[in-house]
């Protein structure tokens, strides 16, 4: 058996991606910071996220039914930490951070950000603690080239490097 400590304290050398995952519907507009997004499958485009079952935002994405993720540029930090702020209403934290457009069916987009894939849940997987979302992609637009900004070893960091490259070769 692993130990639980173990094994956050291992994660916590798995550098990933910052983001904010927004979601609007009948359950209302609702924000969080994430770092537990990867991509699935360019064809179709499809994203994986990850969402504690005990967090607010698993039954509201599974009301909604679609979500936005907001990538982060380094410049953005202080949006994750507030979409991170469990003190903060949602009117205070998409009002603090922004601004913002609406995505296809009116998804909250970041106005910045690296990246925004606006998706459609396509299926919901529990295991364990999380709910494993598998969202399809249905809008993406992309933001202006900068720094990435990366959560390792418990502590945010900018990805700093060379301009990146418009295609990639074989």
């Amino acid at each position: 058996m692993i130990d639980i400590q173990d094994f956050r304290s291992a994660m916590a050398r798995l550098g990933a991606a910052v983001n904010v995952i927004t979601t609007n519907g009948a359950d209302g507009r609702f924000g969080m910071t994430a770092s537990a997004v990867c991509s699935v499958s360019d064809d179709p485009a499809t994203l994986l996220l990850c969402v504690n079952r005990n967090a607010r935002m698993n039954g509201i994405l599974k009301a909604n039914g679609r979500f936005a993720v907001n990538v982060l540029s380094a410049r953005q930090e202080e949006f994750s930490r507030c979409f991170a702020d469990s003190t903060l209403s949602m009117d205070e934290r998409f009002g603090r951070c922004g601004p913002w457009h609406n995505m296809t069916g009116e998804l909250p987009g970041l106005t910045g950000a690296l990246a925004v894939f606006a998706c459609t849940v396509a299926s919901v997987t529990e295991v364990g603690t999380h709910s494993l979302f598998i969202g399809s992609v249905e809008q993406l637009l992309l933001g202006e080239e900068d720094e990435g900004l990366v959560y390792f070893g418990r502590r945010y960091h900018a990805l700093r490097g060379a301009a990146m490259p418009q295609a990639l070769s074989a």
